[in-house]
């Protein structure tokens, strides 16, 4: 059916700003209030050239557009003129909808950023549950507060992170020791009394001074019902072992990682090698002899950005590690790792470290923040 009165207009139809002529160039850029514009095509604009409507297409057009540039066929003059550029619009545009009725099904995915959103806006009805991470949380910003009573466990402290300061007086008892943990090192100095050893250390004497006070006796019980003395020190049988080969290394500088790309450490400073089995040139450790070793890694990053990073001891030429994947954050800046385990004579060892942070990070560079080092257990 035909329209009664005037057909509705539906194009988005605009006038060009005014261009000015430059001698020898035939390139221009449209804009409309300063604001750069791109046609439809060159079939929904008009272009008036010295008076004169420009053809559009065909086998020799007048111009072109790339984007919000026209391009005449041929360079303009001095004296030419742009008279006016007039911008039809897509014809099939619906104009500008009504208020309340753009949904869902009519916008792009991905297409909506945020100047689009009104200030203050997105709210918790309009976040998804579990979708904040912790790369949406602005350092040092979320306190005691927003912690749920009893919710931070185990799994979120981090190693090393509970001081002397956060543990009450007299609230650590031997249920908490790991059995034979406690060594010299940590007992002070005349602090066991004759009560807290066993009297079978002993000849059968009860009190310590009195056992002292023997000059030749030494505390320790043959096994046999008898004290050993001095005189009979060879029944003493002992055994001595110098846990060697040995190695240690570090950081030559400080060296930089890569995103999320495993990085072998350049442990280029010696600090000793009993054995010369650790190659300071390309990093790597060749297993002098089969036997059980103690390896120690550490590697400290500069900075304070929460990211996760893991330590790798390779195997060459297998691809086969051990692996020590650790949080690093404003508190916990170091990575460590222990490992004990067998090691096959001739194979050979390096280490790799890998990090997540989304730049480059420096590894610190000297003994105290990234080693590698390895002894072998002696008896064992």
């Amino acid at each position: 059916m035909a329209y009664i009165g005037r057909e509705p207009q539906i194009g988005n139809y605009q006038v060009c700003d005014a261009i000015t002529v430059v001698n020898g160039q035939a390139a221009y850029t449209m804009q409309v209030s300063s604001v750069n514009v791109i046609p439809e095509s060159v079939n929904h604009m008009i272009v008036s050239l010295n008076g004169v409507i420009q053809n559009p297409g065909g086998d020799n057009p007048s111009y072109t557009i790339a984007s919000s540039t026209i391009t005449f066929s041929s360079n303009l003059a001095t004296g030419d003129s742009i008279d006016f550029i007039y911008l039809l619009g897509n014809t099939l545009d619906l104009g500008t909808p009504s208020d309340d009725t753009v949904t869902g099904a009519k916008i792009v995915d991905n297409a909506i950023n945020s100047e689009h959103y009104t200030d203050g806006s997105i709210d918790l009805a309009h976040l998804s549950a579990d979708s904040v991470d912790g790369s949406k949380i602005a350092d040092n910003a979320i306190n005691s507060e927003h912690y749920t009573d009893g919710s931070i466990d185990t799994a979120h402290i981090g190693a090393d992170q509970i001081t002397n300061a956060k543990i009450a007086d007299d609230q650590i008892d031997s249920e908490h020791y790991v059995d034979g943990s406690i060594d010299t090192a940590h007992i002070a100095d005349g602090q066991v009394t004759t009560a807290k050893l066993a009297t079978a250390v002993f000849t059968g004497a009860t009190d310590i001074g009195a056992a002292i006070a023997d000059a030749d006796l030494i505390l320790l019980d043959d096994g046999a019902g008898g004290t050993i003395r001095k005189s009979t020190a060879s029944r003493i049988k002992t055994y001595i072992g110098n846990n060697t080969p040995a190695f240690s290394a570090a950081i030559n500088g400080n060296q930089n990682i890569g995103n999320n790309s495993a990085t072998t450490i350049a442990f280029a400073n010696e600090l000793f090698d009993t054995g010369s089995d650790f190659n300071n040139s390309n990093y790597k450790w060749t297993v002098p002899e089969t036997g059980k070793y103690l390896v120690n890694i550490r590697a400290a990053f500069e900075g304070s950005a929460d990211f996760f990073a893991a330590l790798s001891l390779v195997k060459d030429n297998t691809g086969d590690q051990f692996a020590i994947t650790q949080s690093h954050d404003n508190t916990n800046d170091m990575l460590t790792g222990s490992i004990i385990a067998t090691f096959g004579a001739s194979h050979v060892y390096y280490v790799t470290v890998q990090q997540t942070s989304g730049s480059t990070v420096a590894l610190i560079g000297n003994h105290q923040h990234s080693e590698f080092s390895v002894f072998k257990l002696s008896g064992v």
